[in-house]
């Protein structure tokens, strides 16, 4: 509490000491509170906010960002600039205003956004002004309790290792929250324009006439979504006005996630009332982008990411030039389906798999046109942000959708003919959500001591991506399951695809290996 700087904060954990020494509960509260600091990894911090040190703070952004400070100090980078922005969740604007007094105080140009706004405008800010580093305040799509610092380097992407490893080994070396300097004075900027400008000139064809509803699910993304349509001349959008506002309660979701059950009803009602072409969700911070469709009788559904990976990878390709670029490549991660590959192939382009994350992704190689993860990451603009971007993708897909409304096409047309042409490829996760973190660790144990030899009545082999990862692949004819912990959230997830000539003996293959996965992890 000595070392806190924020009174409120201070408060909190006098309040929590002072309940402890009578409540059980308070005690473990407390001793919670005090587990160790959040661990600052390749995604950055990401905790409840609250007091002590294992929790989302002021405190813990300062020193943290002090850390951060001496890192970029012991690489050249003194003096340099440093952009700031900020999402809109409980203390996001303390945190942010934290994070810059810090880098201010230790002679930095820092560079701030006047409003919350979408982190890949903060991605974006990275790379045109030339900033050694961007911290953008965010928990994205985590829990409403939650929030997270997320730390871009020189390159405009996320951290990798061992930057991370430094970072983290730099924050332990910096003094009480309280003893670090801080001064006011950064910069307010706004690159928005800048922004909207270079996603308007996406490859979206000549047709506009198209329907969308939308979804910012209470985050930062409506307002900038709205203004991205109208720059490229989309004018037909509906929004879901109860979650177009920005509210860190999250008040008409129970997890604020495209992919979580029930979080894109309100949206899928909205898009059938208006008759919409496609329905767009973002995640709170708009860095995800999902997609939903108008099945053949009437009804909606969100495309799972990989439909949606390989219906906008298929589209970018087939609008690349190939005088400019002759060598294209696109890429997705070892989880995600493997039709991307075989869409390459077909097209002649270069095709890649990295590890999970768009750190990694970005990093692919030269001449990326396009990546995307299964977790609804999708990166149609790497030319000017190196990481996903559920704006920029929503307004292409807009685009596409337009193209294939005039043609009297959709979505669905296009993905059945992808899988005529490339196989049936389908995908699905289980998802196991652990209260003790140590039982993940236990059960890729024992995935790997006693692999079983067959999934889904086919024979497979395990992989170990150790020490590289910590993955393990199993695969056979036509099927893949690969196993890793969550980086984000305390679940571990196995991710299947199946692959067969046509989609009722896909299907059956997969619900066979679904029951042998959840019965692998129990």
């Amino acid at each position: 509490m000595a070392a806190d700087p924020d009174p409120a904060t201070r408060a909190e954990l006098d309040t929590v000491l002072a309940r402890a020494e009578s409540d059980p509960a308070a005690a473990a509260d407390l001793a919670d509170r005090l587990a160790g600091p959040l661990e600052f990894g390749t995604a950055g911090l990401r905790g409840p906010v609250r007091a002590g040190p294992n929790g989302m703070n002021v405190a813990v952004v300062t020193r943290t960002t002090a850390g951060v400070a001496q890192w970029l100090e012991a690489h050249g980078h003194a003096g340099a600039l440093v952009v700031v922005g900020r999402d809109a969740r409980h203390g996001s604007e303390a945190f942010a205003t934290a994070a810059a007094e810090v880098l201010t105080a230790a002679g930095f140009d820092v560079k701030v956004f006047p409003r919350p706004l979408p982190t890949p405008v903060l991605a974006f800010a990275v790379g045109r002004l030339g900033a050694v580093a961007g911290i953008q305040i965010t928990a994205s799509h985590n829990p409403p309790a939650d929030n997270g610092y997320k730390l871009y380097d020189a390159t405009g992407g996320q951290i990798v290792p061992p930057s991370d490893g430094e970072i983290e080994r730099a924050i332990e070396a910096a003094p009480p929250a309280a003893e670090v300097p801080r001064s006011p004075g950064a910069e307010v900027v706004d690159l928005l324009d800048r922004y909207l400008d270079e996603v308007a000139t996406l490859p979206m064809g000549a047709e506009r006439a198209v329907r969308v509803a939308a979804t910012a699910l209470h985050g930062v993304g409506a307002n900038t979504l709205q203004a991205a349509f109208e720059r490229a001349g989309f004018t037909d959008l509906h929004l879901v006005a109860a979650q177009a506002a920005p509210d860190p309660d999250f008040p008409t979701v129970s997890f604020p996630n495209p992919e979580e059950p029930g979080a894109t009803d309100l949206l899928l009602a909205l898009a059938s009332d208006v008759d919409a072409d496609l329905a767009i969700a973002l995640d709170p911070d708009a860095d995800r982008c999902a997609l939903g469709v108008r099945e053949r009788d009437g009804r909606w559904r969100m495309l799972r990411g990989d439909e949606t990976g390989v219906l906008l990878g298929s589209y970018i390709l087939s609008t690349v030039d190939r005088t400019t670029l002759p060598d294209p490549l696109v890429a997705t991660t070892i989880v995600s389906s493997s039709m991307l590959g075989e869409i390459a192939k077909a097209e002649g382009a270069r095709y890649a798999e990295t590890l999970t994350g768009f750190k990694w992704l970005v990093r692919a190689g030269e001449g990326l046109v396009f990546a995307y993860e299964e977790a609804l990451g999708l990166c149609v603009n790497p030319g000017f942000v190196r990481d996903k971007d559920g704006i920029a993708a929503a307004t292409l897909a807009a685009g596409l959708a337009a193209q294939l409304k005039a043609q009297g096409r959709t979505p669905l047309d296009v993905l059945g003919e992808l899988a005529q042409r490339h196989g049936v490829h389908l995908t699905d996760q289980v998802s196991l959500r652990v209260t003790d973190l140590a039982v993940r660790g236990q059960l890729m144990a024992k995935v790997r001591a006693t692999p079983p030899a067959r999934l889904g009545g086919v024979d497979v082999t395990l992989e170990d991506l150790l020490p590289d990862a910590d993955v393990v692949r199993l695969t056979g004819d036509g099927v893949r399951v690969v196993v890793r912990p969550s980086g984000t959230e305390p679940k571990l997830k196995a991710y299947l695809q199946v692959v067969a000539d046509a989609r009722d003996a896909a299907q059956e293959r997969l619900t066979a290996l679904r029951a042998d996965v959840e019965e692998l992890l129990a």
